[in-house]
């Protein structure tokens, strides 16, 4: 999940809220007058969006008869320990949990029973989106800071404030502002630039010994790491600086450092061992620091958005406005960089800063470097298809 959990710069919503104000003219800035001798265009009215559910059949899903969905409804009944305390799905979890060993036809015929598809739509009426893919990294690292463990990991700082606009502005759900307190004002929280020149406040959880693959972990989200004593943790996305994400492979090609087919995960680590002297300059471009919590090396995975362990090859990050997290997702799209059809049943388990709109996904591989080249591989366009209780209608709903 490229940035997992929702991760907003501070003061995110004062531009929003200037939005919100409509035409109003801003402080200090003079009315203007149109020339008498230019003739106004009227603005067109805004097409309304179209609605992100759309009702569909199991015979609209390419592949659907395929897939063997034993791996999906088995993730389905983990999550139900949590799931099923949403009066959504009380019902269909306890026929899930109430189906005696089931093979993979008795199962597709469950889900054909108990929920109904709906297709996700784009606003604008596409169906179709960008499906990309992200893994949990391998690193090596210690307890105690030596050679060649020098890179710090951070947990959340004492300083760090956190406040969810929603319980002040319900419209502004999902919305957080991130900062620290300065004399009576909040103010933003340090960037990475900045938080490395903060000696007295940098509690390190431990250290790693690769700069680059650690900051590429801040950008999965998650991670574990095979400590010098032979043991092995997990470490989870925890919070976030609250500044926005720059990608550190833009910034190499607009300084003509590396060509765009370079710019790839490979090519970063390649340009930052040749230029080591270089290399804190090139992570500053990206000011957003993702601190972590230790968690037991436990599961299949890493604790997605849901807190429950997530899946390889069957979890994937969604935009919770669409598709409610939990949820049995179709996915129809094509292997990394390639035609191969992929259509498999997923689980929305997870959500990720960069992962907005509908059609929109994020494959969560797995851990380790293979996993992590499917994933640096994968930007594919795909459709998908929500599985939702067959007696439930969702208010933003196309019906047929």
């Amino acid at each position: 999940m490229l940035q997992t959990p929702t991760a907003r710069r501070l003061f995110t919503a004062i531009p929003l809220l200037l939005l919100m104000a409509g035409c109003a003219q801003l402080p200090g800035k003079p009315a203007t007058t149109a020339s008498p001798c230019v003739p106004c265009k009227e603005a067109e009215p805004a097409r309304p969006a179209v609605p992100p559910l759309q009702a569909a059949q199991y015979s609209d899903l390419p592949g659907w008869r395929d897939d063997n969905p034993l791996p999906a409804f088995q993730a389905f009944v983990n999550e139900c320990v949590s799931l099923s305390r949403q009066p959504l799905w009380r019902a269909t979890c306890a026929s899930a949990l109430a189906l005696p060993s089931p093979d993979a036809d008795a199962v597709r015929t469950w889900f054909e029973v108990q929920l109904r598809p709906w297709q996700l739509v784009n606003p604008d009426g596409t169906r179709s989106g960008l499906i990309t893919g992200y893994y949990e990294p391998v690193l090596s690292g210690s307890r105690t800071r030596k050679p060649p463990y020098t890179t710090p990991v951070f947990g959340v700082p004492d300083d760090l404030i956190v406040v969810d606009l929603g319980e002040l502005y319900p419209e502004l759900k999902n919305m957080r502002l991130r900062g620290r307190i300065e004399g009576r004002k909040l103010v933003p929280f340090y960037s990475r630039s900045e938080w490395t020149q903060q000696e007295d406040k940098r509690k390190s959880l431990l250290w790693v010994d690769d700069a680059v693959d650690f900051f590429f972990m801040q950008i999965q989200g998650s991670g574990q790491i095979a400590l010098d004593d032979g043991s092995r943790i997990r470490l989870n996305y925890a919070d976030q600086n609250g500044h926005p994400y720059h990608s550190i492979g833009r910034w190499l090609i607009d300084k003509g450092e590396l060509k765009p087919e370079q710019a790839s995960m490979q090519g970063i680590k390649a340009w930052a061992r040749a230029n080591p002297r270089r290399l804190q300059e090139l992570l500053n471009q990206n000011p957003s620091l993702v601190f972590f919590r230790e968690l037991k090396a436990e599961g299949s995975g890493p604790q997605g958005a849901m807190g429950i362990a997530l899946t390889p090859e069957r979890s994937i990050a969604v935009d919770p406005r669409t598709t409610p997290l939990g949820a049995p997702v179709w996915l129809s799209t094509t292997q990394p960089n390639s035609d191969q059809p992929l259509q498999r049943l997923m689980l929305a388990q997870d959500t990720g800063g960069a992962i907005r709109g509908p059609v929109r996904a994020d494959f969560y591989w797995g851990s380790g470097p293979a996993a992590g080249a499917q994933a640096g591989r994968m930007r594919q366009t795909g459709s998908m298809w929500v599985l939702l209780p067959r007696d439930h209608e969702p208010a933003a709903a196309k019906l047929p």
